[in-house]
């Protein structure tokens, strides 16, 4: 590489090179707040004149005239690195608007920075070089990779180990940046063609650094499963097994995060070397000084065993695994020295950085499947929570090599059940009693673990093992405890599953005595194991846990009292799992009245503007649903502040929008409050829920305008189940609102809005907006009928689009059809548009009323519009079938949709009769849909005749149809 900065002649104003020196010194002058502020807007106002772009790039390499600048060592090293930082960032926002000249300038300026000898410039020319190639693309700078790839593997021979350090660092980065671009094809060649042999060659560089960088660069391209990279793998492969012998930790780290990946792609290519990769691995796992080398050897038991292709592989080699993960999880000598000095530090309050942030997601997802269900906080199937997972809150801290081994554990456990059992039994035997707690702690860890994939080996001998268990709740070791904690949770359900009553009693009451005395502890940490695992018990005791309800509620009584914020978090959890699983059975007014207070109080001492209020706002919802017409003394200041939050909120985002330097409030405060008023208007009588609403200052249906136009998903997802729920339980005061709001839901239901950004969300709102408009259809009635034909427009549009989730196109149909319950006239025009995938969709949906809405609606347009339904006829009797009159319900609307299918024979009858002298055709047996006479005739009093042939003005149709009319007394 030329030593030359660029043949550009251009140089630099040694007066305007001094003065943008001094501003990017003081730009990082933290001692001088006001020069760093000014230094800050000056530095603003210098990168919109395009000769800065080469002003920074000189001051970066160092150029000759930096140099004359005088500064010591280590301001010079500041002055470059914010020259660098500076230089990134003009490339990034607008690297297309520099000229060509400028563009090579920085180019061919900053390349020779990779051979400089200070580490952390090296490493900030990889990152303005990546955010280059990030904005000009690959073949912004074509000879890049070459050059990079020389120096690496020092083609000239002279070039410094720094410098080979300093190329592969810049690599590393474009290839994990990158990594797609580098596989596509550009003038007939990819550039991973170019890359992948050199990077094998640059394995067996001397320098470690090079060598380990080189493998990181290969890691990066084995997920993507190139078809280069696919087919050179046995080279790969081979490469990788002769790193094995290499001493370099680094190496080894990648090495086996490389063999972790290529399972991932491709374990056959694996199965042959198990042996040796087991043993490797094992070594690995077993080096003292080398934590993350172990960890990802580690790995590496966790990614076969979750593979079913190659996991049988590992059976052979079990006896040299589990015992080495077994140990793996003692906790090491730091670790041990740290949690043996923790003080009881329940009455410390948390600090602020200790307190995991929390975001809420909306958990309203209406369908028409469970839009009665009273609980409006439940969550729907293919939701995913936002806590972590349970298996991993025994553990504070990152992933480690301690949990992942317990993680491996678990799933082996989970594939080999008694063999795994078998072989950990004797260090399980050994180290459940050990009197050094490290072994005790990491043995219950390690029981916990199997727990779900060996519970048959370990049943027979829980009644002996759980006792112990509940005894440890009380050692002086807080890890311990808290272990215990964990582990009595997972074999809660053995408790649960006891077949003599007496037995399951007993164990499930010591269980939960002990628990709840732990979730008391005077340590934080056991508070939390102990309040989770309750969580535990509680989702999979359901009802069990209703006789003990009075002492759980006192313990959550007093857990309010002394739990600090961190803890408060996990109390909810607590909370709302016993609110959801025993329901009414809340209602008791004692134990309201014990529960409540608590909460109330809590609930007033959290501020508005505090991240608490999310997790509290959702357990709320829980127990308002819970105590349904119970929670009616409670609900007015609730539901005031409720509307204050919300108002507050659209407030502070208006101000924001309009002030650049004003930080906007988080979404979530709506989200939760949304979601907990509608947890309020489905529990209370409606005529509370409704005076609620009525007297709510400002006007309540004028904060949800502003909420159902939100640009954030969770919001309008939230708004739109609340807007369903005022449909279903205070239409009255919903109902002088619909010519404002029902404008809104038309454009909400543009298909269009799913198709950019999150998918997932948007289609949340969609399918709540689907669900809001079929409700609000059946009671706005014929005044809905202005709405109808562009509500009709959008709701076919998203049973149309490929992709769209079949309960969001579930939920559109059924409001299709309950549009036409008091519009058939609007939408029989377009019937023949939208009736077969009407029929598709809503035959194998669950039997409610909400379905049957839809086939009354459908019937009613049928017969405004029965000479569409030529082709259709099977899938509507198919359809019909799937339906039974008896599912809709007593009472006069189900003799309504009942009578309206009996109607739709004789119609059909009438318009498709033979012409003069054409015979009828005997019937097909193939297109009468099974067991459909004895259906028909017991379900709607049908009765299935010989088929005609279609008169000529259906000549189109080609196959011949089952025609129905009313049963008479005539013999079939």
């Amino acid at each position: 590489m030329s030593a030359a900065i660029s043949s550009d002649p251009w140089e630099p104003d040694h007066a305007v090179l001094k003065e943008l020196a001094g501003y990017l010194r003081d730009a990082l002058s933290a001692h001088n707040p006001a020069a760093q502020k000014q230094a800050t807007l000056m530095l603003g106002q210098a990168k919109s004149k395009p000769e800065t772009t080469r002003y920074l790039a000189y001051m970066f390499r160092n150029g000759p005239q930096t140099q004359s600048l005088n500064l010591p060592p280590s301001e010079l090293i500041v002055l470059r690195s914010s020259a660098a930082i500076n230089l990134k960032n003009i490339i990034k926002a607008s690297y297309r608007n520099l000229d060509e000249d400028t563009r090579a300038y920085v180019r061919a300026t900053v390349l020779p920075c990779l051979e400089d000898a200070i580490g952390p410039i090296r490493s900030l020319t990889g990152t303005v070089i990546t955010e280059i190639v990030q904005r000009g693309g690959v073949l912004g700078w074509p000879e890049l990779f070459s050059q990079l790839l020389s120096l690496a593997a020092n083609d000239r021979g002279d070039i410094t180990e720094a410098a080979q350090e300093g190329s592969m660092g810049a690599l590393v980065k474009i290839c994990d940046d990158r990594t797609d671009d580098l596989d596509r094809e550009y003038q007939g060649q990819r550039p991973i063609q170019v890359i992948l042999p050199r990077l094998l060659q640059i394995c067996k560089s001397p320098v470690p650094s090079v060598r380990s960088r080189a493998v990181t660069c290969l890691n990066a391209f084995i997920p993507q499963k190139s078809d280069v990279l696919l087919a050179s793998l046995d080279a790969v492969l081979d490469q990788l097994f002769h790193l094995a012998q290499d001493s370099d930790p680094d190496v080894r780290r990648n090495l086996c995060r490389a063999f972790n990946l290529v399972i991932d792609i491709k374990p056959d290519r694996i199965i042959p070397h198990m042996e040796g990769l087991v043993d490797y691995m094992n070594l690995q796992q077993k080096d003292p000084d080398e934590r993350d080398v172990a960890l990802e050897a580690a790995e590496f038991w966790l990614a076969v065993s979750e593979n079913e292709q190659i996991c049988p592989y590992l059976e052979p080699y079990l006896r040299k695994i589990v015992p080495l993960l077994l140990e793996s999880m003692v906790y090491d000598e730091e670790t041990i020295i740290r949690e043996s000095a923790r003080p009881e530090d329940a009455a410390v309050e948390d600090r602020t950085e200790d307190i995991k942030p929390r975001h809420a997601t909306s958990k309203l997802s209406k369908t028409f499947v469970n839009a009665s269900n009273s609980n409006g906080g439940g969550l729907e199937d293919g939701e995913i929570e936002d806590e972590d997972d349970e298996d991993d809150q025994e553990i504070d801290g990152q992933w480690n090599l301690r949990k992942c081994s317990a993680a491996a554990l678990d799933v082996l456990a989970s594939k080999f059940h008694q063999l795994v059992f078998d072989i950990a039994l004797e260090h399980l035997s050994k180290n459940l009693a050990n009197p050094e707690w490290p072994y005790r702690e990491a043995a219950v860890l390690a029981m916990g673990a199997i727990a779900e994939g060996c519970m048959g080996a370990v049943a027979p001998a829980l009644p002996n093992i759980v006792p112990y268990f509940i005894s440890l709740l009380k050692d002086r070791e807080p890890s311990v405890r808290q272990i215990t904690c964990w582990a009595l949770g997972r074999y809660s359900e053995w408790a649960l599953n006891l077949n003599d009553q007496n037995e399951r009693k007993r164990f499930l009451e010591s269980m939960l005595h002990g628990i709840l005395e732990r979730m008391l502890d005077n340590v934080k940490k056991v508070q939390t194991a102990a309040a989770s695992a309750f969580a535990i018990m509680g989702e999979k005791a359901n009802k069990e846990l209703i006789p003990y309800l009075g002492p759980i509620i006192n313990t959550f009584v007093a857990c309010f009292d002394v739990y600090k914020t961190r803890n408060m978090y996990v109390l909810y959890d607590c909370v709302q799992t016993l609110a959801d699983q025993v329901g009414s059975s809340l209602r008791n007014p004692e134990l309201t009245n014990t529960l409540m207070p608590a909460i109330i109080n809590r609930w007033k001492q959290v501020p508005d503007e505090a991240p608490e209020l999310f997790p509290l706002n959702e357990c709320l919802s829980y127990v308002v649903a819970a105590l349904g017409p119970a929670f009616a003394p409670f609900a007015v200041p609730i539901f005031a502040r409720c509307i204050s939050i919300i108002r507050q909120n659209l407030e502070q985002h208006h101000l924001a929008n309009g002030n650049a330097n004003m930080e906007k409030p988080d979404k979530d405060f709506l989200v939760t409050t949304l979601d907990l008023i509608s947890a309020i208007i489905q529990t209370l009588e409606p005529a509370q829920s409704g005076e609620l609403v009525q007297k709510s200052e400002p006007r309540f249906f004028d904060l949800l305008l502003y909420c159902m136009e939100d640009r954030h998903n969770d919001v309008r997802q939230s708004s739109y189940a609340l807007l369903g729920d005022c449909a279903v339980n205070i239409f009255p005061q919903l109902h002088p609102n619909l010519p404002t709001l029902l404008p809104i839901t038309v454009r909400q239901l543009d298909i269009n809005f799913a198709n950019s950004g999150n998918r997932d969300r948007a289609f949340s709102v969609i399918n709540n907006a689907c669900w809001a408009c079929g409700e609000i259809a059946m009671r706005y009635r014929q005044e809905m009928a202005p709405y109808t034909e562009n509500l009709y427009r959008s709701l076919k549009a998203i049973i149309d689009q490929p992709g769209v989730p079949v309960s969001v196109g579930e939920n559109a149909s059924v409001a299709i059809g309950r549009l036409g319950v008091h519009s058939p006239t609007v939408l029989a025009p377009h019937l023949g548009e939208f009736v077969e995938r009407f029929l598709t969709l809503i035959e194998p949906v669950q039997q409610t009323d909400e379905k049957a809405h839809a086939f009354l609606g459908l019937n009613r347009i049928i017969r405004q519009n029965p000479y569409a339904m030529g082709p259709y006829l099977l899938p509507y009797i198919q359809a019909s079938l799937a339906y039974s009159k008896e599912t809709v319900g007593p009472g006069d609307q189900g003799e309504a949709i009942g009578g309206s299918f009996q109607q739709i024979p004789v119609i059909l009858r009438n318009l498709l009769t033979p012409e003069p002298g054409e015979l009828q055709a005997p019937m097909n047996p193939s297109l009468r849909p099974p067991g459909a006479r004895s259906s028909l005739v017991s379900a709607y009093n049908w009765r299935l005749v010989v088929p005609v042939r279609l008169h000529s003005s259906y000549a189109q149709f080609r196959r011949t149809l089952t025609l129905m009319e009313p049963r008479t007394g005539l013999l079939e």
